[in-house]
């Protein structure tokens, strides 16, 4: 009798004392984890108290500091309860704890599904693979997708969805005050976004035998507007900066931010979307949770008029946000980012 493959990591990541040769990068193509340990750098950790009153302008002169020269920043007093985050990241440990059967309910290897759960980054397209699971929501308009969402664990709905809308909430703080950095109306990227769109990915690491031969995801850009990530305590997020990676260490109560390839286009240039990655190691889960905000897939990109001159040309031509996240879907992971593809 056949045996069966098991398609998710974390079914045969305990099994395992070497790393499967699918997994396996190429030599000049692997982490090296002496940079963990070895890294004083990070990226700026900003105070958001008082964005909406008395420090609204010197918050914003750091967010453009930040954007500019890291494309990250760290961020403190978000507004989002500490009990959301928390009842978040227990339920999602509690959906990668479930047993197999009741996950594999939400799996398939299909892009297009709006909720679904898989393993690496496109297992249809690449050719190695990731050392990650996932679970992938659409999360905005809230009542389209939640019915979708795994019925277990019980809170998983409500738990899911009242941390969506908050996430959602501080999303649009975010980008009312990257527009204004910008020297832009504060809605005016909340206005070329369209209708909007929102995602959010539960990544589950599971301890790995040898994680110098792999990734949890290899260097990328993100494709949206921007990203908020929440991660457990446990290491493994990597920024270049300056061409070296910088190892962001977990901060208690903060989120990570960082910029999409949209917010490149709407700038110009003049913020930049940053490569990052993320490692695995021999001894620990690790859990990340990054909401995707996004246009609609009919928006219309384009670098905002109001920053282009006669010395300042654009450097993108105008595209469907849908054609631009096809087109990081199909061609996988990789350093060239997909924002290339479409200069004018």
């Amino acid at each position: 009798m056949a045996t069966t493959v098991k398609p998710l990591v974390t079914d045969i990541a305990s099994t395992l004392n070497h790393v499967p040769s699918n997994f396996i990068r190429p030599i000049g193509d692997r982490p090296d984890l002496q940079l963990l340990s070895s890294t004083n750098d990070s990226i700026p950790i900003i105070d958001l108290q008082g964005l909406d009153s008395s420090n609204r302008y010197e918050i914003i002169q750091k967010i453009a500091h930040a954007c500019q020269n890291y494309g990250f920043f760290q961020i403190l007093n978000h507004g989002v309860s500490e009990k959301v985050v928390s009842d978040m990241m227990n339920v999602s440990k509690d959906f990668f704890n479930m047993s197999e059967s009741e996950r594999m309910k939400s799996y398939s290897d299909d892009p297009l599904k709006t909720t679904r759960l898989s393993t690496s980054f496109n297992v249809k397209t690449e050719k190695i693979s990731n050392w990650r699971d996932f679970l992938r929501l659409h999360c905005h308009p809230l009542e389209d997708y939640v019915h979708e969402w795994p019925a277990n664990p019980p809170s998983f709905r409500d738990d899911a969805a009242e941390y969506s809308k908050q996430l959602r909430n501080l999303a649009l703080r975010l980008l009312e005050a990257i527009s204004e950095s910008l020297g832009l109306e504060k809605d005016y990227i909340n206005k070329a976004l369209g209708k909007h769109g929102q995602h959010m990915a539960i990544n589950y690491y599971p301890p790995c035998p040898e994680p110098e031969l792999t990734y949890g995801l290899p260097a990328h850009a993100d494709p949206n507007v921007i990203t908020i990530l929440l991660q457990n305590d446990v290491v493994g997020l990597q920024v270049l900066k300056d061409g070296k990676w910088i190892t962001i260490n977990p901060v208690p109560n903060t989120f990570i931010v960082n910029i999409g390839d949209q917010i490149q286009v709407i700038s110009n240039d003049k913020y930049k979307s940053v490569l990052h990655r993320a490692l695995v190691n021999s001894e620990k889960e690790r859990m990340s949770i990054p909401t995707f905000y996004c246009p609609s897939p009919d928006a219309i990109m384009k670098p905002a008029p109001e920053l282009l001159d006669n010395d300042h040309p654009a450097q993108y031509k105008d595209y469907e946000y849908n054609e631009y996240f096809k087109k990081f879907w199909n061609r996988g992971l990789s350093k060239e980012t997909c924002v290339d593809m479409f200069k004018a």
